[in-house]
């Protein structure tokens, strides 16, 4: 299981950066969104 697990994330090394980008950017705005209602 730890082979299959390393040979996907050798294959996919570009997607996961990109869905890391996404995935701050999705809790960037999450973050922000929360702390709107506070600022106004």
């Amino acid at each position: 299981m730890a082979k299959e697990i390393k040979t996907v994330i050798i294959r996919s090394s570009d997607t996961i950066i990109a869905d890391a980008i996404g995935a701050a950017a999705l809790l960037v705005m999450l973050f922000v969104g929360l702390s709107l209602p506070g600022m106004v």
